[in-house]
């Protein structure tokens, strides 16, 4: 039996909206815009503190392969346009 388990990111919950499950510890998976939205409007933070909170606390965060995954929501449209570095 795996040691390994699935994380949540504490306070984050209304930001789920899906899990990953192709590998062998599902993953959560959480949206870096309703979290940030969350930052906001929970913790009083601007929009820059909330990203920077964000960035340094969340994305910073590595568990282990439990660890959740944060994505931007983009439509296709969206893709098709992004600039990747």
């Amino acid at each position: 039996m795996s040691s390994v388990k699935t994380y949540l990111a504490d306070g984050f919950d209304e930001a789920i909206i899906g899990m990953e499950c192709t590998g062998e510890i599902p993953r959560v998976v959480y949206s870096t815009k309703l979290m940030i939205h969350i930052l906001i409007n929970r913790d009083g933070m601007t929009e820059d503190e909330a990203i920077e909170f964000f960035d340094f606390n969340v994305i910073g965060s590595y568990l282990g392969e439990g660890t959740p995954l944060y994505v931007d929501e983009m439509t296709a449209e969206d893709i098709r346009n992004y600039e990747f570095d």
